[in-house]
């Protein structure tokens, strides 16, 4: 009894610490964090740094369990809240602009650059502090004798190696807030140092030249382009080209737009914007096919409403201009509905996807539909002369006798300008000449929220997952006997993650060959609780009822492996084996 209790009371402390240790986990996996421009202390000349740190950290930061507010999506806030992105905010706003984007961790700093001498080239002192948002104070440390204080990040470099500090600075920031990181400080280094530093330096002098001045913007971003393409072999540096590609786009250049538009290759993160703002200058040209080649594939990517009412309403346009394949032409205008169709599900706000929607149908002669869409504009928007004018004939083809009083109606909505009698004069010519589709390109804000949600996962994604590795580690420890070690390895998985079956499946066996069948057992169930797919986990468990004579769960377990994998040889084995269980 005695014994028993012991054993209840152990498994309740080990629930709790795991219980708990998955709660720190669990706290640390929802960290947001925000960087913030670092203050300049020196001369004007070097204000670029501090964008530069933000750029760059907003990238770095990126690891498993830590979400990052990108930098574009930092400014557009910033604009939003009317602060503006070119002034440094208070610390008081800093707070107010991370708690809006709900970011729990907060990274402010300043340095001081020191002008090269002589012989003596320029250097650069960075101090970084990591502010706990919600709390308003900056983040702390345990200190070896129990006391916690906080500490300021402070880091001194000849300025050339820029890049290299923020790798260092990023690898402190993440050590600061989580000791258990995994990353070296030269993973980040590498990372940090991917651009080469002129390149860099041009790209973020680019971003801070405003967009009036449009030459000099233009010519520091051509010089990344080239600096980096020159130092890379050829590589494409995708950052400043899209900055361009807006820029001659605002412009209305469209073929400049395009040539830098068109040079970002589908495996950066930046391809669904360029390829989309590159779609709608085709569209600008007047080139239908070629702009819904580029941008049909992005339609299910990107799930945007603006997106899916953008390249119906360009489907649709080319069916209207397809004047010599009536094939053609009807293949255009059904792929155009099944994307407006989607966009008007979707509209919460405005009507344009529902107008658009309905104005398809009218050209494919499905006037009811056409009608149920209509109304569905008019609901929202009474005022609407031509939503109330096409449903008028869209009554009127399907007999419907509320077609007079509503063609009234859209004869009083559109007797300004005399546009009624316009549209009704192409109507009886048998076409729906006069209407625009109604597209309003989407902002860069939208395309930023989609990169933000897909930036989650981390940009360390080329190294082996964290779990994976500690799990291979542990598993080598176990093949050369040393049981201590992988242990050791498989608790520090556990902590991180508590629901880890694979973890479970190999303590057990280290149980197993110790002799400690009860813990083998406890530990195969436990395996089997979080993944009941594991296989050698039920042979494991049927072996070890076979061997204290419960053939009957020893059969169990033999049947339910054969359920999960019928081809495993340990299966197949094992099924042989408890044939002769208790005859």
């Amino acid at each position: 009894m005695i014994k028993f209790s012991r054993a209840l009371i152990s498994l309740v402390l080990l629930l709790a610490a795991t219980s708990l240790a998955a709660a720190q986990t669990s706290e640390r996996e929802q960290d947001i964090v925000m960087v913030l421009p670092f203050e300049n202390g020196s001369s004007a000349e070097f204000n670029w740094v501090g964008e530069s740190v933000a750029d760059s950290l907003s990238d770095l930061l990126k690891v498993p369990g830590l979400s990052v507010v990108s930098n574009q999506e930092r400014k557009i806030v910033q604009q939003r809240l009317k602060m503006p992105p070119s002034v440094l905010p208070s610390l008081a706003a800093s707070l107010k602009l991370a708690r809006e984007v709900e970011a729990t961790l907060l990274v402010i700093g300043r340095y001081d650059v020191e002008p090269a001498k002589d012989d003596v080239a320029a250097s650069i002192t960075i101090n970084a502090k990591i502010i706990k948002v919600n709390e308003g104070r900056i983040l702390d440390e345990e200190f070896p004798d129990g006391s916690r204080k906080t500490r300021e990040i402070v880091l001194l470099d000849a300025l050339g190696n820029l890049q290299s500090i923020q790798g260092q600075l990023a690898y402190q920031v993440l050590y600061q807030r989580d000791k258990a990181l995994e990353y070296p400080q030269n993973h980040f280094i590498e990372l940090a140092t991917k651009v080469p530093a002129r390149a860099f330096e041009a790209y973020i002098k680019g971003l801070l030249t405003p967009v009036a001045d449009g030459n000099t913007r233009a010519n520091f971003l051509k010089n990344a382009i080239r600096i980096y393409a020159e130092e890379t072999d050829g590589g494409v540096y995708a950052d400043p080209a899209v900055e361009l590609g807006h820029l001659y786009l605002d412009a209305k250049e469209y073929d400049d737009s395009l040539t830098f538009f068109s040079m970002i290759n589908s495996e950066s993160p930046l391809y669904p914007e360029a390829a989309f703002y590159s779609g709608l200058v085709r569209w600008q040209q007047e080139d239908y096919e070629q702009a819904l080649a580029v941008l049909s594939p992005l339609a299910e990517d990107l799930k945007l409403t603006s997106v899916y009412n953008t390249i119906g309403a360009i489907s649709v346009e080319a069916s209207r201009r397809e004047a010599k394949d009536e094939k053609k032409a009807a293949k255009f205008l059904v792929e155009g509905i099944g994307f407006l169709e989607r966009a008007a599900d979707s509209e919460t706000v405005g009507t344009s996807s529902k107008f658009n929607y309905g104005f398809a149908l009218m050209l494919q002669e499905n006037f009811a539909q056409a009608a149920d869409a209509f109304r569905e504009v008019l609901e929202q928007d009474p005022g609407d002369g031509e939503a109330q004018f096409l449903l008028a004939k869209s009554l009127e083809k399907t007999g419907a006798s509320a077609a007079l009083a509503t063609d009234d109606q859209a004869r009083r909505l559109l007797a300004s300008g005399n546009r009624y009698a316009e549209l009704e004069s192409e109507w009886k010519k048998g076409n729906l000449g006069g209407f625009i589709l109604r597209v309003k390109w989407p902002t860069r804000r939208e395309f930023v929220s989609v990169v933000f949600v897909r930036e989650q996962a981390p940009v360390t994604r080329s190294v082996p997952n964290e779990t994976e590795q500690l799990l291979a580690s542990a598993q080598s420890h176990y093949d050369a006997g040393r049981d201590e070690r992988a242990m050791e390895v498989l608790r520090r998985i556990l902590v991180q993650e508590p629901m880890s079956a694979e973890s479970y499946l190999l303590l057990g066996k280290i149980h197993l060959r110790r002799g400690d069948v009860e813990q083998a057992l406890s530990s195969f169930k436990t395996a089997l609780f979080w993944k009941n797919a594991l296989v050698e986990a039920h042979v494991y468990l049927g072996r070890i009822y076979m061997q204290k004579g419960d053939c009957l769960q020893a059969k169990n377990y033999s049947r339910s492996s054969l359920e999960i994998d019928a081809d495993d040889e340990e299966a197949i084995a094992f099924e042989r084996q408890v044939e002769r269980c208790s005859r």
